[in-house]
Order: structure tokens, then C-alpha cells, then sequence
């Protein structure tokens, strides 16, 4: 989930207006929304439908699974299980891939943050177009907001975007950070002032090494970031199950 523009919405959950009918409410440490459509009659729809048409030069597609270029990297994909904002899978695997030179970035993310005590812990990376249109169906029309409109395509679709946070190589852990994942808050806030001192240590420790690798992170997001060469490709719509193992 994506997009929380301005501040006005942000402070409406923190006020705790989320109870308001169709707001997200969180249980557990997520956040969910009730769908306009359960997603199970959503995704033959969705799978029908066909993404936007674009023209231009683009590179050729080459996604690559992150595990596969270093197994150190760890996976958390919610998408993948009902640990997620619509409370159902929404992935048919756990999986996560990047266009190559954005994965090949991570890995070198992955290797100066390791001197340092901590790895990726990865919750998203490449996403079919048709689970983008899956998000925009499922949420009431005031929600939009959360989610990237399926008539634009998102970062995600290109296979240049990534959602991911740190865990502690000593305890196998995911650090505590100011906001939980997928969190449509100001404490998400990349510049959000509150949290602990550790927490913010934590959030701007993993934002300067996607930096120094090319990475830029999302205003509104601290766990999602993009990879400088994203508009070189085509919105994507390979599914996972289609993507050979260890592609």
C-alpha cells in the first residue's frame, strides 16, 4: 500500500478517526480496509484486464530473485498471506524480484550493511500490474488515495521499487522502527521526528545505504524506495508462478 498525500489524512488516523466507516483500522500491528469486493471474484477481473499502453524506448525486462543473487537477503512478503492491509493473499507466492542492476544495488546494500550487524529484510519488490488492480478494486473509492491508480502503473510494476527494513544478523529479528510496515501515518514519514532515538537510528541507518546505492526512499514511506533507473522500464504483468525459479 502506497500514497498517503498530505497531511490532512495522516492526522485523521493518528486522531484515531480510523473508525470512521471504510477507514483503515489496525489489529495486530496492521493496518486493514474492509474491500468494495472480496478479492477472490476480484482476481479473474483482474487477470483479464490488460495494463495501460505505453510508448517510448524501454530496456528489456530482466527480473532477477533477490534470494538468488545472495540467500542472506530475507523475505517477509505479506502480499503473499493474509498479514496484509486486505486481510487475504493477494501474491500466489512468496516471492521477491528486481529489475538486475536495481537487485544487484541491493546486494551491495545487503554486504555494507552486514559489516555493520544488520541485513534486508524484504516485504515487496516487483508486482504484477494485475495485483495493482486488485488494490485499486478492492478499496472504497475514498481510500484511492492509499493505492496507485492501475491506469498509471506504479514503481512497483516496473520492478524498480522495493519495501524492506533491517533485521539483526545476531538474533534473526526485524528492528523496531517508528511506524510498522504498510502504516498510512505521519510516523511513516520518512522525517517523522517521534519514535525513539533507536527507532529513528534504525530508519535513517537503512535510508543511507539504499542511497548510497541508488535508491531514493518515498516521501510518505520509509520502507519503500525506488530505484534511479525506473522509468527506463515497461510496466510489468508477469506473474511469479511464471517466473522460473531462480529467474
Amino acid at each position: 500500500m502506497r500514497h498517503v498525500r498530505g497531511m490532512l489524512a495522516a492526522l485523521a488516523l493518528c486522531a484515531g478517526l480510523a473508525a470512521h466507516a471504510g477507514e483503515p483500522a489496525i489489529s495486530g500491528g496492521v493496518f486493514h480496509v474492509t474491500p468494495v469486493r472480496p478479492v477472490a471474484q476480484l482476481l479473474p477481473l483482474a487477470l483479464a484486464a490488460t495494463p495501460p499502453v505505453e510508448s517510448g524506448d524501454f530496456r528489456p525486462a530482466d527480473l532477477v530473485e533477490l534470494t538468488a543473487l545472495d540467500p542472506t537477503i530475507r523475505l517477509d512478503i505479506r502480499y503473499a498471506t493474509s498479514n496484509n492491509f486486505l486481510g487475504t493473499p493477494v501474491y500466489s507466492q512468496a516471492r521477491a524480484f528486481l529489475q538486475r542492476p536495481a537487485a544487484e544495488a541491493l546486494v551491495r546494500v545487503q554486504r555494507s550493511l552486514a559489516r555493520e550487524g544488520y541485513g534486508v529484510l524484504v516485504h515487496d519488490g516487483y508486482r504484477p500490474w494485475y495485483v495493482t488492480r486488485i488494490f485499486w478494486d478492492a478499496m472504497p473509492p475514498e481510500l484511492h488515495k492509499y493505492v496507485a491508480d492501475p491506469a498509471e502503473g506504479s514503481r512497483h510494476n516496473r520492478g524498480c521499487a522495493v519495501d524492506l527494513t533491517l533485521y539483526d544478523l545476531r538474533s534473526g529479528r526485524a528492528v523496531e522502527m517508528p511506524s510498522v510496515y504498510d502504516e498510512p501515518t505521519e510516523r511513516a514519514w520518512p522525517t517523522y521526528a517521534g519514535g525513539t532515538s533507536e527507532q529513528r537510528r534504525m530508519r535513517d541507518l537503512l535510508r543511507h545505504h539504499m542511497e548510497a546505492e541508488g535508491f531514493s526512499v518515498y516521501e510518505f514511506e520509509w520502507w519503500h524506495f525506488d530505484y534511479r533507473d525506473w522509468k527506463a522500464y515497461r510496466i510489468g504483468n508477469v506473474r511469479f508462478e511464471d517466473l522460473g525459479a531462480g529467474h
